[in-house]
């Protein structure tokens, strides 16, 4: 028998996961940042619920070549990557096939920060509380590296939240992040798109307009 899924889209479990994150809520220093693209449209519920700003954290997916989405580590703003060493050892993937995907992943981390961010600087990241969101976790790997990636910038904690997550990988965060906040860990998991009656992907025009909504709601707050 078919699970049904626990979230209709992307809002739905922005709106779902920030109920389980309210005691983050009026915090000083906090941040949300949203792993483009499917993190964010679920990040902008969450900062709207805690009135936090809201950012993106890029992280670029390193992709086996032929099996995209097995990852074999990932790149992350500020120049970090993380390797999975095991899909490396067992699928032998040699060296110079690793410098070409980080290469191409680099160029394409770089286009999208301008095309999200465009002439704003990045946030500021120490001191301050940061919760990472993404639409689910499945091996992590993305995530793991945005973790690794700002723990360089030293803040002071890291949550991840996410709404969905395989369950050993929710486990394997509890000792990597200050704390996570997830409101679903099916067994058996099946992948993130499964738990989403919709899971369409999310557009650059998207993640752009949740961004400057965002700045609006931020700036109507303050004019108050």
């Amino acid at each position: 028998m078919e699970s049904p899924p626990l979230f209709r889209d992307r809002t739905d479990a922005g709106q779902q996961l920030a109920a389980k994150s309210m005691h983050y809520a009026g915090q000083p220093d906090l941040l949300v940042l949203g792993l483009p693209r499917g993190g964010v449209p679920v990040a902008f519920e969450v900062a709207r619920a805690l009135e936090a700003p809201l950012d993106i954290f890029l992280v670029r997916k390193l992709g086996v070549p032929g099996q995209e989405e097995l990852a074999m580590g990932a790149l992350a703003s500020g120049g970090v990557r993380v390797l999975n060493q095991k899909v490396i050892a067992e699928l032998h993937i040699p060296d110079n096939v690793l410098a070409a995907a980080t290469k191409a992943e680099q160029q394409e981390l770089v286009r999208r920060e301008q095309t999200y961010r465009g002439e704003r600087p990045a946030p500021t990241l120490q001191n301050k509380t940061v919760i990472l969101v993404d639409d689910g976790l499945a091996t992590g790997a993305s995530m793991r590296a945005a973790v690794l990636a700002i723990q360089v910038q030293k803040p002071a904690r890291i949550v991840v939240a996410v709404p969905t997550a395989a369950h050993q990988t929710g486990q394997e965060f509890k000792g990597l992040a200050d704390e996570i906040i997830c409101v679903e860990t099916p067994k058996p998991f099946w992948g993130v798109g499964w738990w989403y009656e919709n899971f369409s992907p999310t557009s650059d025009q998207e993640v752009c307009l949740l961004l400057k909504r965002k700045l609006l709601l931020d700036h109507r707050v303050l004019a108050h």
